[in-house]
């Protein structure tokens, strides 16, 4: 069902929705005064569309960087008349008190408030205007909710002594929350007092106390008929919380789990407690006891306990006290317990770290609200993807990108979640995973590189980019990906193994693109960064991979692109190409990238001049006899002085070398090649080189533009063939051989 899930398009709602947020101007709204969004007055919405847009536009606001979130965006479902919101989840900074405050007159059934740090007490406030219709509500994390600022005195002067302070607000309960039956107050602010809080609540199904420390909880019993669910992550036990526990006897699900790191903790697990439970919660389906050190022997013996064939019937029960269920339980958490490793498990699903599924369980049940022990279970997967195989590719991908998407600041999420990335993209996974499913990866792994400036993110986020095929697979988010690699390339401190990958990601992303690709990337300080990096590995004196991919990928972004080569020429590239050559006279691959750059420039006719000094034609005429890369240099420093000759005698405006004699070396260079040469070149377009056929000016430039022709479609027919004849090269040559200016020997080759 995975494969299928992430396979098949987007539903249509899906669509709908993420236009209209991202072009609220063109479709609901309105702008007044050019700054308020205003809804059309003939839109009205149902609840099923306005949950959608709302819940969809935090979703956009805290994954996607480009989305822009509005400031007047709750207003628009401020009237219920128009827009009817019945179910919606908010999310950290993105939430303040004006926003609930908007849509204070809608019925809301439904509202989670998770980590909105933002929220103050205003907004308890606006919560009294929901409580006849809310049934589910979640504070989870809302630190601020119960503060309100004070102000002392009220007196304008007197306010920049004294700051506002802040205060708890003591006297708010739940009275008048009649219909109230699901909550979550998980991380809420010591000092306020639940048992006052809660006590107007007629009848609780289920109750979230993660992170609370309570010492007396005897007041659950007042719900002892109607709690479902109850969580208590986190909290530190005694045996007075045991009993009270024990009474719950409509409980279906109960976690009492702890991450094991937080503190000190004396409460130990015990055969007894778990046997009370057994008894008592005659319901229970689900059991959550991660995090807990046993106390005496839960198990049974080990020779009784690997025998037989892996069962979760109760009856044969590695963990003795659970011999005394009734059937197997739905959900069973042993994430971080010794018992997630022994044969007989009565469960459907584990979480726990003995294998694969375990670990996907835990991902899969507490990354939402527990990043702290999901951080832990990724690192587990990006073990067994590094040095296993994954078998559940898919679910594995998709909880490693819920996880980054959901915790896009923690840094500890980042770290492994993008470390884990990197092993599931890999080839060997490759064709389980679709287009979209790459997509989302992709998006996840910019966002990571946008948000952390920190080492070990960038480097795994760059090299889970090198598992995608590029550019084809990252055209989508082309800019954006170029404008990263670029920033990191900037930095004035650099990690040597992200620089490297970074340059050579820049590199492929600039190679076999169309042209105002390499524009836009050209304006975006493309040709500037890597000519900084050159001058850089110029000064230490380093010729390595960074070198030597920074000038391929001048070569390659200046490939007929005239602005490029513009700023190649302005930024002092040809300095910087005179000093390489002189401090790296053995380096054949540089030479072959500076030269087939330099090709680029010389066939811009208006930069040609700048070519046209003594000092340069000297260094191209020298490496006519290079024999560096096979026939490489030679044949891109004869093309150099080919488009060169091609402006005639009256530009040559220098008196050494002379011309002639220029020539003379070109002709001997063109004939010391073989014309069977295989080649470290890839023409996207014969143009620049077919423009040298119909010309008398210089037999020369002729001579080499057929006899590239002519090696090209020989040793690469099916690839060049199509494209001379495709660009109109059959004619030209038909035309040459007529010429009478034209050589014997280049007739010949065109014939």
């Amino acid at each position: 069902s995975l494969k299928m899930a992430s396979d098949s398009p987007e539903s249509l709602m899906a669509l709908c929705t993420d236009y209209c947020l991202r072009n609220l101007e063109g479709t609901l709204c309105y702008l007044l005064d050019n700054e308020t969004l205003r809804l059309h007055p003939d839109i009205f919405l149902p609840s099923e569309i306005c949950d959608k847009l709302v819940n969809e536009y935090v979703e956009l606001v805290k994954t996607d960087s480009i989305f822009e979130p509005h400031e007047s965006f709750f207003t628009l479902f401020s009237d219920p008349r128009s827009t009817r919101l019945a179910r919606i989840h908010l999310r950290e900074q993105i939430v303040q008190d004006q926003d609930l405050e908007a849509i204070r007159k809608q019925d809301l059934v439904e509202l989670y408030l998770t980590n909105c740090e933002k929220l103050t007490a205003k907004s308890l406030q606006t919560l009294v205007s929901f409580s006849h219709t809310l049934i589910s509500l979640s504070l989870f994390g809302c630190c601020n909710i119960f503060y309100e600022e004070e102000n002392p005195g009220g007196c304008e002067d007197d306010c920049l002594v004294n700051p506002t302070r802040q205060v708890l607000v003591k006297d708010f309960t739940f009275e008048g929350f009649s219909r109230l039956r699901f909550l979550n107050l998980g991380r809420l602010i010591e000092g306020v007092n639940v048992e006052t809080l809660l006590r107007p609540l007629a009848s609780l199904a289920a109750l979230d106390l993660s992170g609370i420390q309570l010492n007396d909880v005897g007041f659950l019993t007042q719900w002892k008929d109607s709690l479902v669910s109850l969580v208590l992550y986190n909290m530190d036990l005694s045996e007075e919380h045991i009993q009270v526990i024990a009474q719950l006897r409509k409980l279906r699900h109960l976690d009492i789990s702890r991450d094991h790191l937080s503190s000190y903790y004396k409460f130990k697990l015990t055969r007894r407690v778990l046997n009370l439970f057994v008894e008592n919660l005659v319901n229970l389906t689900s059991l959550d006891i991660s995090g807990h050190t046993m106390l005496e022997n839960c198990t049974i013996p080990s020779m009784e306990e690997k025998m037989g064939q892996t069962s979760i019937e109760p009856a044969k029960s590695s963990i003795a006290p659970f011999r005394g269920l009734k059937r197997p339980l739905q959900f069973l958490g042993l994430f971080e317990t010794s018992l997630c490793r022994l044969t007989h498990i009565p469960a459907y699903k584990v979480s726990g770290d003995k294998n694969e599924e375990q670990v996907l369980n835990a991902i899969e049940a507490y990354t939402e609200h527990r990043p702290e022990i999901t951080s832990r279970a990724i690192n587990l997967l990006f073990d067994i993807a590094r040095i296993e195989r994954c078998s559940q590719l898919l679910r594995a991908l998709q909880l490693v990108i819920t996880a980054l998407k959901c915790h896009k600041d923690d840094k500890n999420i980042q770290v492994t979640g993008s470390a884990a990335l990197f092993y599931l993209t890999n080839s060997e996974y490759r064709m389980e995973q679709s287009v979209k499913l790459r997509r989302q990866v992709i998006q996840v792994v910019l966002n990571g590189m946008e948000s952390y400036q920190e080492v070990t993110v960038q480097r795994n986020c760059c090299l889970t980019l090198c598992n995608f095929s590029i550019p084809e697979e990252l055209e989508f988010q082309y800019r954006r990906v170029n404008e990263l690699l670029l920033n990191i390339l900037n930095q004035s401190r650099q990690d040597e193994s992200i620089q490297r990958i970074a340059v050579h990601l820049c590199n492929a992303l600039v190679c076999q693109v169309d042209n105002d690709h390499k524009e836009a990337v050209g304006k975006m300080g493309f040709v500037m960064t890597m000519l900084k990096l050159i001058q850089k590995k110029l000064a230490d004196k380093t010729c390595d991979q960074v070198m030597e991919f920074s000038w391929s990928a001048l070569w390659n972004i200046t490939d007929e692109t005239p602005d490029n080569c513009e700023m190649f020429l302005n930024y002092s590239g040809m300095k910087l190409f005179l000093e390489c050559l002189k401090e790296f006279p053995e380096k054949q691959e540089l030479h072959r990238n500076m030269l087939g750059l330099l090709g680029n420039v010389a066939e811009v006719k208006e930069l040609r001049p700048q070519l046209m000094t003594s000092q340069f034609i000297s260094v191209f005429s020298n490496l006519l006899e290079s024999k560096a890369d096979g026939i490489e240099v030679s044949y891109n420093a004869c093309g150099v002085l080919s488009h060169i000759m091609f402006d005639g005698p009256e530009a040559w405006g220098i008196c050494e070398p002379h011309r002639e004699e220029v020539v003379k070396r070109m002709w001997a260079a063109i004939q010391s090649w073989d014309i069977n040469s295989r080649r470290n070149i890839n023409y996207r377009s014969f143009e620049p080189i077919l423009r040298l056929l119909p010309q008398g000016i210089s037999p020369v430039s002729q001579h080499w533009a057929t006899w590239a022709l002519y090696n090209l479609v020989s040793v690469y027919p099916d690839k060049y063939c199509p494209l001379l004849i495709k660009e109109g090269g059959i004619p030209l040559l038909k035309d040459m051989i007529k010429m009478a200016s034209a050589r014997q020997e280049t007739k010949e080759m065109a014939r």
